[in-house]
């Protein structure tokens, strides 16, 4: 019997795939646990339909993210920290600072997380720190650290 899975399955297969399997199987703990449904022509039309509507989201999000990456690339933020005598910097400028400063200067909302900041900025003068948007997108924001006055 064909089967369509509604979830992944270790042995079997992933999430949408269509898989052959005994009818006792099928019955007995595919279909009776909602792990999957029969691949009749209406499940398989319903599942062409949902992976369109999924490829087209996906198109949608890089698309988003590539245009939110020229933005971040097109400028640059300035973060201020505490220096001492000598230009000798106390503390450092994190991802969270990088996160705001963004958010309030550019007027864009990035996740902390996605900055990534091999370690801490810990001196004055220009950065560049990338940023992973999406997994075929990485931009580049150059970060100006300067004195607190």
């Amino acid at each position: 019997m064909k089967v369509i899975l509604m979830e992944d399955i270790k042995s079997l297969g992933k999430k949408g795939d269509v898989v052959d399997v005994s009818d006792g199987y099928a019955r007995n703990f595919l279909l009776k646990g909602k792990k999957g449904v029969e691949a009749n022509s209406k499940n398989m039309n319903d599942l062409k339909l949902q992976r369109a509507n999924e490829q087209k989201k996906a198109q949608e999000n890089l698309e988003a993210a590539q245009e939110l990456g020229r933005k971040l690339a097109a400028g640059q933020v300035e973060v201020s920290i505490k220096t001492g005598e000598g230009g000798k910097a106390f503390g450092s400028v994190s991802s969270k600072e990088i996160a705001s400063a963004v958010e309030e200067q550019m007027g864009l909302t990035i996740d902390k997380k996605k900055i990534q900041l091999k370690e801490q900025i810990k001196m004055l003068g220009t950065h560049m720190v990338p940023v992973k948007l999406h997994a075929k997108v990485t931009a580049e924001l150059k970060v100006v650290v300067k004195e607190e006055a």
